[in-house]
């Protein structure tokens, strides 16, 4: 898909932010509202951009390049001082999450006798797995070539995001561990994934009229969940409308409209405890726009 434009109008002194989110079907969902000008905001239009998280990521860190955008928790300590998270927007795990899958019964001390291959070393899902175990080895494949790596034979086992959380079974593939579950296990916490991080130098009144709007989309996909799913599934990859729905339901909820205290709680302890380990050589200073 092409860049897409929405405008509240092309007035005098209109102000244009750029948004950056992954070809998801859940950011899509989240992004509804803005993308089809059902959300509109008086004196600001909005430019969105898709591209995979892991590149978001890194585009974050080296240049500041978008006003919005998606990024992995475990990036944001190195996009601090430009950028600040917004209080909306987040995936989160309810006691589920990224997992190690398998192409044949495995245990969690097999892992470390293997190489796995991962979405990306800036992914959340990468921290969780070396929070989980630092000794296991990793070679980075793209998440969407994670499952097909595995069904070819290049790799034994694999780190899966997004909809192969869902899909990884009719691939043939078993469950070693479900990050987000054994999180759960261990701190009694939420696992959070990714949020929308948003550039300081926008200004107070603008962060807080971004964020607003960000919030009044994801309403309105809630809200208007047919016609937000219709939208959604051209992002789908692999899922028919059932899965489609289950997947934006997993991260698109009442913790998306906000985080809670225990949600942002989380987010600190899961940065807090990778520069404990040494994953993470920033120390973490967590904010955000409410």
């Amino acid at each position: 898909m092409s860049d897409t434009l929405t405008s509240a109008g092309q007035l005098s002194g209109t102000r244009t932010i750029s948004i950056a989110h992954s070809p998801d079907s859940d950011d899509a969902f989240m992004f509804y509202g803005l993308a089809t000008n059902k959300i509109r905001v008086p004196g600001f239009k909005f430019t969105h951009t898709l591209c995979d998280i892991e590149t978001l990521n890194k585009r974050a860190m080296d240049e500041a390049f978008f006003d919005i955008t998606a990024v992995s928790f475990h990036a944001y300590p190195y996009i601090q001082e430009n950028y600040t998270l917004m209080s909306c927007g987040g995936s989160v795990g309810e006691g589920y999450g990224p997992m190690v899958v398998s192409s044949r019964p495995m245990t969690t001390d097999d892992l470390k006798k293997i190489k796995i291959a991962v979405p990306g070393t800036m992914t959340t899902a990468y921290l969780a797995l070396k929070i989980f175990n630092p000794e296991i080895e990793t070679e980075v494949v793209p998440f969407d070539q994670i499952i097909p790596e595995i069904q070819a034979g290049r790799f034994e086992a694999g780190l899966i995001i997004h909809e192969g959380q869902l899909t990884y079974a009719t691939s043939g593939l078993r469950k070693v561990i479900d990050l987000g579950v054994w999180w759960r296990e261990q701190t009694g916490l939420v696992l959070p994934l990714g949020g929308n991080a948003v550039r300081r130098s926008l200004g107070a009144e603008t962060l807080h009229t971004v964020t607003q709007a960000l919030r009044d989309s994801i309403q309105h996909g809630l809200d208007n969940r047919e016609q937000g799913l219709e939208y959604a599934m051209q992002f789908a990859r692999d899922l028919d409308v059932n899965l489609a729905n289950r997947f934006v339901s997993m991260y698109v909820n009442e913790r998306t409209l906000s985080y809670g205290a225990d949600g942002q709680e989380a987010i600190r302890r899961l940065l807090a405890l990778g520069h404990e380990r040494g994953i993470i050589p920033i120390a973490p200073k967590v904010d955000f726009v409410d």
